[in-house]
């Protein structure tokens, strides 16, 4: 047989300018964190004078919430599955748990999490691109078919209208006979972050602090094993800001819901033991560590000291972790797959309580399931065979570990002080703040790897001339007839009175804020009205939000 050429030789676009080019490729690459925090180096014991560190388990909790860590309980793995209709997403539920998945984390499309229905003209084209469509009841109870939603835990990824998932999945639990109270899991329903970086939003800031109050409510009175909000940095990362970045401006979103449900008279400590964080794992390994370090000292301080929480799960971060989606690169898509191992296990080593790791090829498409398949081994390589789920918190003590975690603490109760002068997060929302900090953040780091001082493999070095192509999955337009069919279907069918009536009710608990909005929204669910019907219905009252161009 032939050999063939080698192909994967090193090779380097251009010639690299500024600091890598000077020190030599062996160097690697900037003396400063992808945050762009300085590093020394060497670290030793002046950069950690006065550490007294708790033990694992023991307040603040930098070391973790758990004694013994992993060797009681693995983290979840949770795998992101959603695409098409909610029968192809149920196909690929079956087969995550068949080849090992803890819990399942549903992905939504585009026209859900803004809340049109799928025959909506602003739908058109997206139906099951991103996601799962989700436009009823019926498609909820199809997307759980066959598995036993009091036995699993679920994490939904929806904000806009996550109050309206939210009842849906109540309601198709009971109708196979599960209470609510059963139920475990959480939704993100983090709506501060959408107008902070993500951008799908529905209502404005102000009305919708009243909906995200009535859901944390609702789910501590009737649903004891649901974690009432997924407060996310993730997609403040996504969006380009600094580690630093994202875990201040996510645990000010924290301490906000913290404040508007304690305003409308509810005591810290019925609610904030279940409330949860989602923070993103990027390349920069020991940066990671230190951020999720800093996350749950913070938490842990701000709650008992600042608002009084006496209870000591409400001084607890619990928290899931998603590998670097900005981290992925298109070229050379293999890669992504030393990347993801990387970012997982800085997780990991970080303590969080839930893992989805990222597929090689969801920079290009929805993930193949050889794709997922390798990415949840991934996950089972770390946990089985690296050994590294036996110590707990084993980088504590690290003088350099240390030492970026105070500076992560430190970087973020600086932002906690800018955000107090707008006068809260709202305010800073209005103002633009958030906005304009995470654009000049992601502006430096292009700016980096366009100068070549920070090297991306197989991007701006170590490039194949030309690109292998890999398998992607597709979504066709039939997919999206068939789900606007299927929509008008549940219009036809339905007691049209009844769903009229449902609504109606609900938008009298909008004028009304003593009126939680949540047993309206499952009786709106139950009459089959659709996610655009529900989320028309409520704008008519709270208006839909328009974002100040940032200057």
């Amino acid at each position: 047989m032939a050999l063939r050429e080698p192909r994967d030789r090193p090779k380097i676009i251009d010639r690299p300018a500024g600091r890598w080019a000077r020190k030599g490729p062996g160097a690697g690459a900037l003396d400063r964190t992808i945050s762009d925090v300085p590093l020394k180096t060497v670290y030793g014991p002046a950069d950690v004078a006065g550490l007294n560190l708790p033990e694992p388990g023991e307040y603040p909790y930098t070391r973790g919430i758990h004694r013994n860590g992993y060797r009681d309980r693995l983290w979840t793995m949770r795998q992101f599955a959603g695409f098409g209709t909610a029968a192809q997403t149920n196909e690929r539920y079956h087969f995550l748990l068949e080849h090992g998945q803890h819990g399942l984390s549903v992905a939504f499309d585009m026209p859900t999490l803004m809340g049109y229905d799928s025959d909506a003209l602003q739908a058109r084209g997206e139906v099951g691109k991103c996601g799962v469509a989700i436009d009823s009841l019926a498609d909820m109870e199809i997307l759980f078919d066959g598995i036993d939603m009091g036995d699993i835990t679920t994490s939904m990824t929806i904000n806009g209208p996550a109050c309206i998932a939210l009842a849906q999945y109540v309601a198709a639990a009971e109708k196979k006979g599960i209470s609510r109270a059963k139920l475990g899991g959480t939704i993100q329903a983090d709506i501060l972050k959408e107008y902070i970086a993500q951008k799908e939003w529905i209502f404005p800031p102000r009305p919708h602090m009243r909906i995200i109050v009535d859901m944390i409510a609702f789910c501590t009175r009737e649903m004891p094993k649901w974690n009432t909000i997924s407060i996310s940095g993730y997609h403040i990362r996504e969006a380009g800001s600094t580690a630093a970045q994202e875990l201040a401006f996510t645990l000010a979103d924290g301490f906000a819901y913290v404040e508007a449900c304690m305003a409308a008279g509810m005591d810290v400590d019925e609610f904030a033991p279940r409330l949860s964080f989602f923070f993103n794992s990027h390349i920069d390994f020991f940066e990671e560590i230190a951020k999720f370090r800093a996350a749950r000292r913070i938490w842990g301080k701000h709650l008992r000291e600042k608002y009084g929480a006496r209870n000591p799960r409400s001084w607890q971060l619990r928290f899931h972790t998603q590998t670097a989606g900005c981290s992925a690169t298109a070229q050379q898509p293999e890669n992504n797959i030393v990347r993801v191992a990387y970012e997982a296990m800085a997780a990991v080593l970080g303590g969080t309580q839930s893992l989805h790791t990222n597929s090689m090829d969801e920079v290009l498409a929805l993930p193949t399931e050889k794709s997922v398949e390798i990415a949840l081994r991934t996950q089972q390589v770390l946990a089985y065979e690296t050994n590294v789920t036996n110590v707990v918190d084993p980088l504590g003590g690290s003088y350099f570990v240390e030492a970026l975690t105070d500076e992560m603490e430190r970087q973020a109760e600086a932002y906690f002080a800018q955000i107090a002068d707008y006068g809260g997060v709202i305010e800073a929302i209005e103002a633009g703040f958030f906005q304009r900090e995470i654009a000049e953040a992601s502006y430096r780091y292009q700016r980096s790897i366009e100068t070549h001082d920070r090297i991306i493999v197989g991007v701006n070095a170590f490039a194949h001339e030309e690109a292998e192509p890999i398998d992607l999955l597709k979504i066709t337009e039939e997919t999206e007839r068939a789900q606007a069919r299927a929509v008008q279907d549940v219009r036809a069918n339905r007691d049209a009175d009844a769903a009229a009536r449902s609504l109606e009710r609900l938008q009298a608990a909008c004028r009304d804020p003593k009126d939680n909005l949540m047993p309206h929204l499952i009786d709106c669910v139950n009459a089959y009205c659709t996610e655009g019907e529900i989320v028309e219905a409520m704008a008519a009252v709270y208006g839909r939000y328009t974002e100040r161009a940032v200057l």
